[in-house]
């Protein structure tokens, strides 16, 4: 299992844009396979390469189906999101920025275009959860926060915690999951 570190808020990398991958190789294979043993390593349901440290576009997911099913895991390289319909409003929170929730407004459904490993092509729509997860984390490729979605009020609340997270301290229970311990 090869967990890497975890970028939090207040780190450039998760203000800046990813790049399109053009070389699908062992190094994509590799990054991609430690990406998802990060997300779970920290709980998580998705994960952009830049909360790795990495400015490349490519993003992993893996959400629950319903009981007894194997959940959903999808790693998409180069995304694009078009045609979002509807909208709802639903709680967000994020790997980069640990201790905050909010509610954030997305498309209710999107149409999602990528590549696979293999440098395929890739189409689909999707619409709920799944369509939320996967925008939190197109957003992240282009140095998005969730935080950017909230209204000017909510993110003035906010101010103290996340001057605090930029300044490295961590919500309290917070811990590095290799080790248990902070980080």
């Amino acid at each position: 299992m090869a967990v890497r570190t975890m970028r939090l808020y207040g780190d450039p990398v998760l203000r800046q844009k990813a790049r399109p991958i053009e070389s699908f190789d062992a190094a994509l294979r590799e990054l991609v396979a430690d990406m998802f043993d990060t997300m779970r390593a920290y709980r998580g349901v998705g994960l952009a390469a830049n909360q790795v440290g990495v400015l490349q576009k490519v993003f992993v997911v893996e959400v629950a189906r319903g009981e007894g099913e194997e959940p959903l895991r999808l790693a998409l390289i180069n995304p694009g999101l078009s045609e979002a319909t509807g909208s709802e409003t639903g709680e967000e929170g994020c790997l980069s920025v640990p201790g905050i929730y909010e509610d954030v407004r997305r498309a209710l459904k999107v149409r999602v275009q990528a590549q696979d490993l293999a440098g395929e092509p890739i189409d689909f729509v999707v619409e709920g959860y799944l369509a939320r997860v996967l925008q939190h984390e197109a957003d992240h490729l282009e140095g998005v926060l969730f935080l950017d979605r909230l209204s000017p009020l909510r993110r003035q609340f906010l101010k103290r915690p996340l001057e605090a997270l930029a300044r490295g301290e961590l919500p309290d229970g917070y811990a590095h999951p290799s080790t248990g311990g902070r980080i």
